[in-house]
């Protein structure tokens, strides 16, 4: 599960790091709130996460663990596309499903923080 982390966290960052050349190059910085999400949540928190289950093979194996994955994996998507058409369309509704999809996100890394807590030992 770490190795597949990772490489869903390097496609995030290659997302997150277009979203920032495309504003530096049009002046248009309208969907920076998408772009420090995708690069904080995708990429710097799936890489942790990543590490965090490779160091720690034991980690890996727990509900939470998968848990973790597929509600974050889920989540992020779904926030991240609706911010950025609430953005750009204007409609009160992607902001709700972004909402959703936020919580979702949050209670996939909850489910990553209990399990270091849980799980992590000497």
């Amino acid at each position: 599960m770490g190795i597949r982390l990772i490489k869903i966290a390097v496609i995030y960052f290659l997302i997150g790091i277009s979203f920032g050349l495309y504003m530096s190059i049009t002046h248009l910085f309208n969907l920076a709130t998408v772009h420090v999400h995708v690069n904080l949540l995708g990429w710097m928190s799936l890489s942790i996460a990543g590490i965090f289950y490779i160091l720690f093979p034991k980690l890996q194996n727990t509900f939470a663990a998968k848990a973790h994955f597929w509600l974050h994996n889920i989540g992020l998507p779904v926030m991240m596309i609706s911010i950025a058409l609430a953005i750009l369309i204007g409609s009160p509704i992607y902001f709700i499903i972004a909402t959703i999809g936020g919580a979702v996100t949050v209670l996939g890394i909850f489910c990553f923080g209990y399990n270091i807590l849980k799980n992590l030992k000497l």
